[in-house]
């Protein structure tokens, strides 16, 4: 029972940890796009 609580808990752990770069990555492309029509809309290229 105890190695299939750890097993749970492992898996949980790393899906979330996966989640979080994921989040963090799409967070980075919204950002870089953001600048890049802002610097855009003031005569500058991407």
């Amino acid at each position: 029972m105890v190695q299939k609580m750890v097993a749970v808990v492992l898996v949980v752990a790393s899906l979330t940890i996966a989640g979080c770069n994921t989040v963090r990555g799409a967070a980075a492309d919204v950002n870089s796009a953001a600048n890049c029509t802002e610097t855009a809309m003031h005569g500058g290229k991407c």
